[in-house]
């Protein structure tokens, strides 16, 4: 049986997180913006591990009452079964201990698996940015989950 948890972000995770990064992020992150997650004073940035690989990724940054969510991947080898799910809902119920009362995040217009994702955890949109993305100038939606401290994971 397969074990996943959740571990703070380290210096050891970056290569792995930098291989996962190339083949699902058409406008990838640099080892530069993971490093700097490492000692971020208002960040939580998280490695799902699966019997200890690294799988998958997530993080936000608390600003005033506010979880701004950064970045969630998943490998490839590893979508579709949940994970991206049970990290994003992880990375929420970490918020809500904080004091967030709120979170708000960017998503790729055309990604409907991950605008999916975001409203079966409550998010809805809330406004469009035009060619966000530098890669392809890819249009950003903009999405909201209001009153988090009433927030409860959705059931599976």
């Amino acid at each position: 049986m397969s074990t996943l948890r959740f571990a703070t972000l380290e210096e050891a995770h970056i290569p792995a997180i930098l291989d996962i990064e190339k083949l699902v992020n058409t406008a990838p992150w640099s080892e530069r913006s993971f490093r700097n997650e490492l000692d971020h004073p208002h960040g939580i940035f998280l490695v799902a591990l699966l019997d200890g690989n690294i799988v998958g990724y997530g993080g936000f940054w608390m600003v005033i009452d506010e979880a701004h969510i950064t970045t969630v991947a998943v490998s490839k080898s590893h979508q579709r079964e949940g994970l991206g799910t049970k990290l994003v809902i992880d990375l929420l119920r970490r918020a809500k201990e904080r004091g967030m009362t709120c979170s708000t995040l960017e998503v790729r217009a055309g990604n409907e698996s991950a605008i999916k994702l975001y409203e079966k955890m409550g998010y809805i949109v809330a406004a469009r940015r035009k060619a966000y993305y530098p890669d392809n100038k890819e249009d950003a939606l903009v999405m909201w989950l209001h009153h988090l401290q009433d927030w409860e994971a959705p059931k599976a």
